[in-house]
């Protein structure tokens, strides 16, 4: 109707001949209606699949057809010899430790997904657990709360108040591939460019020094996490496969009716409801996992073993964190020992660090299964 009334004046506007150009203008202006119509929103969010406006272009354009491998073996060790001569933040003062409190919330660490293996309990009770391997985790960047409530993508209504962030990367690579916008992010830590970034949520205490390296020691064995990942795609599927719908009936006079959705609307003006179940691309959505037990830890092949209840493929990046239930913070106090603050350092162990730590529940293939006294050995 807005537009209608807008197309009526202006045609008795230009109707009048004797009316100067800008008079025109100004009268045009005047009828243009600023009220805001509902179902509008200013900000269209990008496609999943399409970065966030304001992330760095990562990927660079292929030098596959300009370079020989005689070119290409010699970039590769001067990128190596660059990066070992980059002064690393390490080598200043470094910052101070503070002690472990309930409220404290740690950073993260990158890992990937490997497979399933069993393990047994001391009582006999077989479990499967998830091996996840950290693999070359560094701390690229710290952003004080301060700063952090300032940055692009921020939301101001998240409950969380007074926290910082840290950014973590993980697997070395070459720069060839990327951007220099991309690799002048890690320029700070004095690392190689990573594979992959991403972002935890920290409290002032538990700031991390850039450079830092992190490992597997960074948790304990007997401790509770949170994991994160993007879930299996399973591609195009429909209503029955997607969202469990029964279908249609099998016989009696169905036809092409077995696996569809049926009636989808009412009436003939109002159409379907937004975020109607419709079929479409399954999987591939961010899910978290809260509560898992890590019931192993290898610290020289940098696994965990973590229960059952990992979301994402084989081979796919997980994100894993201390668990934010209060009972599994509360109980790493009870527990006893030195939680790690803000990481494992190799000044915090005296000697060398095991290669084995197991929980307390979960029984080591090194022990023996059975002890006999001297006089039932006879």
């Amino acid at each position: 109707m807005a537009v209608r009334g807008l197309f009526r004046s202006s045609l008795q506007i230009l109707t009048q001949r004797s009316l100067p150009f800008n008079d025109l203008h100004i009268k045009l202006a005047e009828q243009v209606s600023y009220t805001q119509v509902r179902g509008t929103r200013s900000y269209k969010r990008p496609l999943r699949h399409q970065p966030r406006p304001w992330h760095i272009k990562k990927k660079a354009s292929s030098m596959e057809l300009y370079v020989t491998p005689e070119n290409k073996a010699f970039l590769r060790e001067a990128a190596v010899a660059h990066y070992n001569n980059t002064p690393s933040p390490l080598r200043n003062e470094p910052w101070p430790r503070n002690e472990y409190t309930s409220e404290t919330i740690r950073t993260g660490v990158i890992g990937v997904k490997i497979g399933v293996i069993p393990q047994w309990k001391k009582d006999g009770t077989k479990i499967l657990c998830q091996l996840i391997q950290v693999v070359d985790n560094h701390v690229i960047r710290y952003n004080p709360p301060e700063k952090f409530e300032t940055a692009l993508g921020f939301n101001p209504h998240w409950k969380h108040k007074g926290i910082g962030s840290v950014v973590v990367g993980a697997l070395s690579c070459t720069p060839f591939n990327y951007t220099r916008k991309y690799t002048g992010l890690f320029s700070e830590a004095g690392v190689p460019p990573k594979r992959i970034l991403t972002k935890f949520w920290i409290t002032p205490d538990a700031a991390v020094q850039p450079g830092t390296p992190l490992s597997v020691m960074h948790f304990r064995a007997g401790d509770y996490v949170d994991v994160s990942a993007k879930t299996v795609a399973r591609g195009f599927q429909g209503v029955m496969k997607k969202w469990g719908y029964k279908g249609g009936p099998a016989s009696h006079g169905s036809t092409k009716f077995h696996r569809k959705a049926g009636s989808v609307q009412v009436g003939k003006k109002e159409g379907f409801w937004k975020g109607k179940k419709m079929p479409g691309m399954m999987g591939e959505n961010w899910r978290k996992t809260k509560a898992i037990k890590i019931w192993r830890v290898n610290t020289k092949l940098n696994l965990l073993y973590l229960g059952t209840g990992v979301p994402g493929p084989h081979h796919g990046y997980v994100r894993i964190y201390d668990s934010r239930c209060h009972k599994h913070r509360v109980g790493k106090l009870e527990r006893g020992g030195n939680v790690p603050m803000p990481t494992f350092y190799a000044d915090d162990i005296v000697g060398e660090i095991p290669e084995e730590i197991y929980d307390d529940q979960l029984y080591n293939f090194a022990d023996p299964s059975v002890e006999f006294s001297a006089e039932q050995s006879k």
